[in-house]
């Protein structure tokens, strides 16, 4: 047992004040050797990134900021349902720890009255059709007291939430156990089956309006959850229902960010 109590994540740990990217650190330990349930965690990020290579930046000592490495026997088609099992933990554990309604905005952000304070990214590095290993960085929002203007929309802390400071390494150490729980009943299957009523009970667009941005053409419908591939199922106005895959589109709510 480590200091996070966890079984095998943590196994192999390193923390930075300030790096470039963890999933980039993680990545070069994954070369080196180091075994699954490495993680590295940083006060600052000078070149962190979120999905579509958008840059992602915050004040040093601020976010709670993590990547682990996982080597997964799944094929490449079931890795992205690896971020929506993440955003289950961090989900189940903000709501443990802060008391809030936390909740998942599909596929990889984790939002708080309506505003983001986590997001996910999952790389994965392969060899002919196999893959190598993966690993998941997440970056949460925890003790920032103050988010910029031009994102103070779409974006929150749970500091601002619950006008307290938190313990980073207490909700680390709730972030990882709860993945290690998820991501087991993630491999039976190597699929949703086994998570996805938990996780559409926490998707913050159920049953609700949402623009599906697809670079084939935008259409309106209604969410209807997730299926066992992760897709989200949009039920569109000819009550024909559309199963979306993460990586070709985006989602957004009719009024706002979700």
């Amino acid at each position: 047992m480590n200091g996070l109590g966890t079984k095998w994540i943590g196994i192999e740990r390193y923390h930075k004040k300030e790096t470039g990217s963890t999933n980039t650190d993680v990545r070069i330990l994954a070369g080196q050797g180091s075994p699954e349930g490495t993680l590295v965690s940083a006060d600052l990020q000078t070149a962190g990134k979120g999905r579509r290579g958008r840059t992602w930046k915050t004040e040093a000592g601020t976010a709670l900021m993590f990547s682990v490495l996982l080597k997964p026997d799944i094929s490449p088609d079931s890795a992205p349902q690896i971020t929506l099992t993440m955003a289950m933990a961090v989900t189940k554990a903000i709501r443990d720890i802060c008391g809030l309604d936390a909740r998942i905005k599909w596929p990889n952000d984790v939002v708080v009255n309506g505003k983001k304070v986590c997001g996910i990214l999952t790389e994965m590095d392969m060899s002919a059709d196999r893959i190598d290993h993966v690993i998941v960085g997440t970056g949460v929002n925890v003790n920032q007291t103050m988010i910029p203007e031009e994102l103070s929309q779409s974006a929150t802390s749970l500091y601002l939430e619950t006008g307290k400071q938190l313990d980073k390494e207490e909700l680390l150490g709730e972030i990882t156990r709860a993945f290690e729980e998820y991501y087991a009943c993630f491999l039976v299957s190597c699929d949703m089956t086994r998570l996805k009523e938990t996780y559409n009970g926490w998707l913050v667009s159920l049953n609700r309006e949402v623009k599906v941005l697809d670079p084939q053409g935008e259409f309106t419908g209604i969410s209807k959850g997730i299926n066992e591939k992760g897709e989200l199922l949009v039920e569109r106005s000819d009550k024909k229902t559309e199963a979306v895959y993460a990586g070709e589109v985006s989602v957004r709510g009719l009024y706002g960010y979700v």
